[in-house]
C-alpha cells in the first residue's frame, strides 16, 4: 500500500514536472521561433538608438560680408515629471526664474499626467517641453541648480531608495532634447527686417517620427531656406542600460552638411542711410507707412530696401501683419505722375514727339472720353520736355493719345508693369494692368497720369531704372553669392537683363527732361543735390478706397538717379497718406535728397556738377513744334 501510495506520488510528480518542462519549450520555442523578429525589434528599441546631427543654419551676410543673420545652437530643455514623485512645485521655484518662465505654469507641466498610446496602452507622460532656443549658458545654470536642489539635506541618513529618488531627481528629471536646436540671431535688430524676414518652427516627417526644425517663414529666410538649412546628419548607435552610448557597436555616423551662406547686394550702411531718413520723414509727415529702394541702375542690385513700420525678426510675434509686410513688392497703389515716364519714354522712342513739339494744355481743363482731365496749374502751351518739368496731366494725357492706346498698352507692359520684377522674395505681386480691350473711354487720356493701373513701389523704381540705364530693364538683384562655412563660392549670380524698352537715344532724351524736374522751375527742387546733377519725377495720386477717389488722402512719391547722365544710384521714396503737405516733391523729394547726400559720401561717389545747370524750355518754340489739337482731343 505504501509502495502504491509513492508510485502515484512519484508518478505525480513526473507528470508536473514533465508537463512544467513542456510549457518551457513551448515558451521557449515561441519566444525564439514564432516571436523571434518581434521581440528581437523591441529589444533594438530598448538598446538602439538613432541621433539626429543638426546642421548649422547658414548666415546672411551684407555685400561688405558683415552678418545680418547667423545661428548659435541651443537647448531644447525637457523634463520627465514620472522622476519627481511629489516634488513638483520646489522643482517649478527652483528653474522657473532661470528658465524666466511662471512657476505656477511650469509645476502644472510638472505633473504626471496618463493617456492611452496609439496601440491602446496606458502611458505616463515622461517626457514634456519646459522651454524651447535656451543658451548653453542658460542650460548650464538649470543643470546646477537642479544639481544643488536640498543642499541641506543629509544623504547619509536617507534610505537606499530616498538616495536614488534623490539622485534621479537631480540629474535625470530635467534634461535637455538629444537634438540640438539653433536660435536665430539678427546682430543689427531691426536693420533689413523686411528683406531678411524671420524663421519660425515646423514639423516634418523623419522615418516616421515627426520632429521639430527652423524654417524661414518670410523674407529672404523663406526665399533661401533649402540652401541655408543644410543637410540633416545621423548616428544609429547601442547604448547600456544607463542610456550611455556603447561607441564599438556604433554603426552608422554620418556628418550633418552644414547650410550654406547667403551673401546680399543689401550694403548695411546704406540700409541704415535708407532707414535713418524714412524715420526722419516718418516723423515729419506722419504717413501710414514710408518705403524706399536704394539699387545701381546698370545692374539692378539692390543695395537698400526698407518699410517703415517696421519689426524685429528676433521676436517678430509682438509686431503687428502690416508692420511685417514688404509694402514695396506687396502693396498696389496708383503711380499718379511718376508713370508719365512711360508715356513719354515711348512717344519719344517711337517718334511720335520730340522734346520740343507743343501742345496746348486747355488752361487746366481737358475734356474726354466724357470726364474733364484737370492740371494741379492752368498750364497753356507746353513743350514735352516741360510736360514732364511741370507734370502736366493734360499734357501726358495728349502725349498719350497722340501714341495711341495699342502702343502704350505695349510700352507699360514692356517697362515690367502687370508681372513679378522676380526679386528673389516671397510675396511679390504682379500689379494691375488691363488689357486694351477692358479700357473705358477715358483711359487713353488717364493712364498717362497714372490712374487706371496699380503697381508696386518696386515696379515704378525698376522702369525708371531703365531709363537710366539706356533703355534697358534690369531684373532686381538682392543676392549675389552662396558661400559655405569656409568662405569657397558655391554660386555666383550676377546681373540679368530683361530686355530692351526705349532706344539709347529715347532714354538720352527722357534724361534730359527728367533734369528739369530737379530746378527751381520743376515740382522737385527740394531734391537737387549741390555736387550731382539729378533726373528725377515726383507723383502725388489720390488714393482709392471701395473704387472710388478720397478726398484728402494721397500716395506721394520721387524716384531719382545720379550722376543723371552716368547713374551711380537710384532711389525711389513712397510715403501712403502723409499728413498735411502732400505733393511728392514736398515729402518724399526731400527724403529723396537726404538719403542721396549721405549715401554718396559714403560711397564715395564722383560729383558731376561743376554749375548750375540751366533752367527748362530753353529753346524757342518752332514752326514744327506748334501746338497740336489731334482729332481725339478736339471730342
Amino acid at each position: 500500500m505504501v509502495k502504491k501510495l509513492q508510485f502515484y506520488r512519484v508518478l505525480v510528480m513526473t507528470l508536473l514536472l514533465g508537463g512544467g518542462f513542456a510549457l518551457l519549450v513551448f515558451r521557449l520555442v515561441d519566444l525564439q521561433v514564432f516571436r523571434h523578429e518581434e521581440l528581437e525589434a523591441k529589444a533594438h528599441l530598448n538598446t538602439r538608438r538613432e541621433f539626429l546631427r543638426e546642421p548649422r543654419r547658414g548666415d546672411i551676410l551684407d555685400a561688405k560680408g558683415n552678418l545680418l543673420a547667423t545661428s548659435i545652437f541651443v537647448k531644447t530643455v525637457c523634463a520627465d515629471p514620472t522622476l519627481m514623485g511629489d516634488r513638483q512645485a520646489d522643482v517649478a521655484r527652483t528653474i522657473a526664474p532661470i528658465l524666466e518662465l511662471n512657476p505656477a505654469e511650469v509645476h502644472q507641466r510638472l505633473l504626471p499626467r496618463t493617456r492611452t498610446n496609439s496601440a491602446g496602452v496606458l502611458v505616463t507622460n515622461q517626457y514634456v517641453v519646459l522651454k524651447r532656443k535656451v543658451p548653453f549658458e542658460t542650460w548650464d545654470k538649470v543643470k546646477l541648480a537642479m544639481e544643488n536642489l536640498y543642499p541641506n539635506v543629509d544623504t547619509s541618513r536617507l534610505s537606499k531608495r530616498d538616495r536614488t529618488f534623490l539622485r534621479f531627481l537631480r540629474t535625470k528629471a530635467v534634461f535637455p532634447d538629444s537634438l540640438d536646436d539653433q536660435l536665430r540671431v539678427y546682430p543689427n535688430q531691426q536693420l533689413a527686417a523686411h528683406v531678411l524676414g524671420y524663421v519660425g518652427m515646423g514639423e516634418k516627417d523623419y522615418n516616421g517620427s515627426r520632429i521639430i526644425e527652423t524654417v524661414g517663414i518670410e523674407g529672404m529666410e523663406r526665399a533661401v531656406n533649402t540652401k541655408l538649412s543644410g543637410v540633416r546628419g545621423w548616428r544609429v548607435t547601442e547604448t547600456d542600460n544607463r542610456r550611455r552610448e556603447v561607441v564599438w557597436l556604433r554603426d552608422q555616423d554620418v556628418d550633418p552638411h552644414d547650410g550654406y551662406n547667403v551673401v546680399l547686394t543689401i550694403d548695411s550702411v546704406v540700409q541704415n542711410i535708407l532707414e535713418t531718413a524714412l524715420a526722419e520723414g516718418m516723423q515729419k509727415h506722419r504717413p501710414i507707412s514710408i518705403s524706399g529702394v536704394v539699387l545701381r541702375p546698370q545692374t539692378g542690385e539692390i543695395l537698400g530696401l526698407a518699410t517703415l513700420p517696421t519689426f524685429d525678426p528676433s521676436d517678430p510675434g509682438r509686431s503687428t501683419p502690416d508692420s511685417r509686410r514688404n509694402r514695396v513688392i506687396t502693396d498696389l497703389v496708383e503711380p499718379g505722375s511718376t508713370f508719365k515716364i512711360v508715356v513719354v519714354s515711348g512717344a519719344l522712342n517711337e517718334k511720335k514727339v520730340s522734346l520740343r513739339k507743343v501742345y496746348d494744355c486747355e488752361n487746366g481743363a481737358f475734356k474726354f472720353g466724357g470726364r474733364t482731365l484737370h492740371d494741379h496749374d492752368p498750364y497753356g502751351l507746353l513743350t514735352v520736355e516741360t510736360i514732364i518739368t511741370k507734370s502736366s496731366n493734360i499734357g501726358a494725357a495728349k502725349v498719350g493719345i497722340d501714341l495711341g492706346q495699342e502702343k502704350l498698352y505695349d510700352y507699360i507692359i514692356d517697362f515690367g508693369f502687370g508681372t513679378r520684377t522676380g526679386i528673389p522674395l516671397p510675396g511679390e505681386i504682379n500689379g494691375i494692368v488691363h488689357p486694351v480691350d477692358k479700357w473705358y473711354k477715358v483711359s487713353l487720356a488717364q493712364i498717362p497720369m497714372g490712374h487706371g493701373v496699380c503697381v508696386t513701389p518696386l515696379q515704378m523704381a525698376m522702369a525708371m531704372a531703365a531709363i537710366a540705364n539706356e533703355g534697358v530693364l534690369m531684373r532686381p538683384m538682392l543676392i549675389n553669392r552662396l558661400q559655405d562655412q569656409h568662405g569657397n563660392v558655391v554660386a555666383q549670380y550676377g546681373p540679368q537683363q530683361v530686355r530692351r524698352v526705349i532706344s539709347a537715344e529715347a532714354s538720352k532724351q527722357m534724361v534730359q527732361a527728367l533734369k528739369t524736374v530737379v530746378s527751381k522751375e520743376g515740382t522737385a527742387p527740394k531734391a537737387e543735390l549741390e555736387n550731382y546733377t539729378v533726373a528725377g519725377k515726383t507723383g502725388t495720386a489720390q488714393k482709392v478706397e471701395n473704387g472710388a477717389y478720397v478726398r484728402g488722402k494721397y500716395i506721394s512719391s520721387f524716384i531719382g538717379f545720379f550722376p543723371a547722365e552716368k547713374p551711380e544710384l537710384l532711389i525711389a521714396v513712397t510715403l501712403d497718406q502723409p499728413q498735411g503737405l502732400h505733393y511728392g516733391g514736398l515729402t518724399a523729394a526731400p527724403v529723396f535728397r537726404d538719403v542721396a547726400e549721405r549715401a554718396a559720401s559714403y560711397l564715395n561717389i564722383p560729383p558731376d556738377r561743376a554749375e548750375e545747370p540751366g533752367g527748362p524750355g530753353a529753346f524757342e518754340i518752332g514752326a514744327e513744334d506748334r501746338p497740336v489739337r489731334t482729332a481725339s482731343a478736339r471730342r
